[in-house]
């Protein structure tokens, strides 16, 4: 089984720049989902968790801030970063009322682009570094990589997306609920099925502790 990459969202209504930015995120390791309108943008969401929203503003059928306000008072928090030809200082302002985490103004550098993705992302873990350390074990942001000692450790997707979650909530308990949602992704997951994950990653010697009736927390020590 291949690795979890870090997944984008891509809302972008001009067909040759999204061409484009899907061929220089993809170069780069990571996994997107191109859609041209607001709504496709927000039933994506139902269906799949994502890393990084990349959004256009002036796009059909709701626009880009219109789709982040909307995702933020669903309480979905997932990073988001406008690209847009809208350049006045109104809308810049209007960008970051609804939630965003950064705003590009067209036309941009695209090693520029890359360089805020990656910073974004990091600040999803609430880390200045790409690289997270509890005891004796690392994650790799970046490369969505585990290792324990140095050495890589090879894991399933879905433990993969387990661990992820862990070092994004490092001393935060985790409710079942959102686990099980962030694993299925539309598709039924079944809590017996995490419980089997959980004691594999116990086994790798990772301190997940079971918070009775609510869900797990994993803490550094």
């Amino acid at each position: 089984m291949s690795a979890v990459q870090s997944k984008i969202l891509l809302l972008e209504d001009d067909e040759v720049l999204a061409e484009t930015l899907c061929e220089l995120l993809e170069s780069e390791g990571y996994l997107i989902t191109h859609v041209l309108s607001g709504e496709m943008a927000l039933n994506a969401t139902f269906n799949e968790s994502f890393d990084l929203f990349l959004l256009d503003v002036n796009v059909p059928k709701m626009n880009g801030f219109e789709l982040l306000k909307s995702l933020r008072e669903a309480e979905d928090a997932t990073p988001a970063i406008f690209i847009t030809s809208l350049n006045d200082i109104a809308s810049l302002s209007k960008g970051f009322e609804v939630g965003a985490d950064d705003y590009i103004k067209k036309p941009f550098d695209f090693d520029e682009l890359l360089v805020r993705i990656k910073a974004v992302i990091r600040k999803a873990y609430h880390s200045s570094s790409n690289i997270l350390k509890v005891d004796n074990f690392a994650f790799d942001i970046e490369k969505n990589e585990l290792y324990k000692e140095g050495h890589f450790l090879k894991l399933s997707p879905y433990e993969l997306q387990i661990v992820k979650l862990f070092f994004k909530n490092l001393n935060h308990t985790i409710e079942k609920e959102e686990i099980l949602e962030e694993l299925g992704e539309g598709r039924e997951m079944s809590e017996g099925s995490l419980r089997v994950y959980i004691t594999k990653l116990r086994k790798l010697g990772l301190d997940i502790t079971t918070i009775k009736g609510i869900g797990y927390r994993f803490a550094s020590s």
